[in-house]
């Protein structure tokens, strides 16, 4: 178990902390042909850098993997056996990121307290966002780590025409990871599948539990790869920030 610490440095009780990251899906709107995850960002697997920055990180005591069930030869080829990661356990995914989420938490330690979901193809998360949303979390039992919407959001009908528009002060742009206490997830996923609900993320799950969700300030450059254009953007970040990856 890791001994968390709070910001005064003293010894907070022992938790056990575990990251789910779905990396199953797809990604059709990549045009690739290969999963998304397993394409390079300056010679390595987007996936790579995803694991090395919580493999890294103190507060991290296992990694769930969750991938494709056609796609472990793959992954432990170009991901896995090139590093030395010592956290990771291979999971086989479902036919929805939601259902994958739920078969990693099914794989978790016993013990554990804390659970991260964090996205496959977000490979530039920080290492003080995990640790903030770990404790946040121990405090607020939900978090989840966005940044404040850059651009003007109208709210449009279905025939095209704006309805309205929302107060930009209040609308965020939602990131992983998302963090909760194992049991909330745990219940709020079973919830789903009993009431047959397919969530956007796995804090609509939680919020329909009528459980508050905190806010954990994120980068703007924690970008999920998607297209593309993502794939040029995240290369030149990296460039950017070559010392802390």
């Amino acid at each position: 178990m890791t001994a968390l610490k709070n910001w005064d440095g003293e010894s907070m009780e022992k938790i056990k902390t575990s990251v789910i990251i779905p990396a199953a899906g797809q990604g059709t709107r990549m045009n690739a042909p290969i999963n998304k995850q397993y394409l390079t960002l300056r010679g390595k697997p987007i996936l790579s850098y995803t694991l090395d920055v919580f493999e890294r990180c103190s507060l991290i005591d296992e990694i769930i993997l969750v991938i494709n069930k056609n796609e472990f030869k793959i992954c432990r080829q170009q991901v896995l056996n090139p590093h030395s990661y010592s956290k990771i356990k291979l999971v086989e995914g479902g036919s929805t990121r939601q259902k994958s989420v739920y078969e990693g938490l099914k794989k978790v330690s016993p013990q554990t307290d804390i659970v991260l979901v964090h996205d496959g193809a977000r490979p530039l998360i920080k290492e003080d966002i995990i640790v903030q949303s770990i404790y946040e979390t121990i405090q607020h039992k939900a978090t989840i780590v966005a940044v404040p919407a850059k651009n003007t959001i109208k709210v449009v009908e279905k025939d095209g025409f704006v309805e309205y528009t929302p107060n930009r002060d209040f609308l965020f742009e939602i990131q992983t990871p998302q963090t909760f206490t194992y049991d909330l997830l745990l219940d709020a996923h079973e919830k789903a599948i009993q009431e047959d609900v397919e969530g956007t993320d796995d804090a609509f799950l939680v919020e329909r539990m009528c459980v508050p969700v905190k806010i954990v300030r994120g980068h703007y450059n924690n970008i999920k790869i998607t297209t593309p254009e993502d794939l040029i953007i995240a290369e030149s970040l990296i460039d950017l920030f070559s010392g802390e990856h």
